[in-house]
């Protein structure tokens, strides 16, 4: 039964670390974009790798519902 509980303590730290880091980093290249459309006046990235593009997709709705996850029990634990 403890190492159940440390088995699921663990997948929690996961995904949670996942989780912070995809909202992290999406924070991260929102700067860099606005910086370049500071510098340039526009931002143009083409991504050509499929693969490399539906791990991008996959994250950012990993992050999505992250995001979703986070704002909900913040909701909740301020009732």
């Amino acid at each position: 039964m403890k190492s159940a509980a440390k088995l699921d303590r663990r997948i929690l730290i996961l995904i949670h670390s996942l989780g912070l880091s995809c909202l992290g980093g999406a924070i991260f290249l929102q700067i860099l974009v606005f910086t370049g459309i500071l510098q340039h006046g526009y931002f143009m990235a083409v991504e050509n790798n499929p693969t490399i593009l539906a791990f991008e997709i996959a994250l950012t709705f990993f992050a999505f519902v992250y995001f979703a996850y986070l704002y909900q029990r913040l909701i909740r634990s301020i009732r």
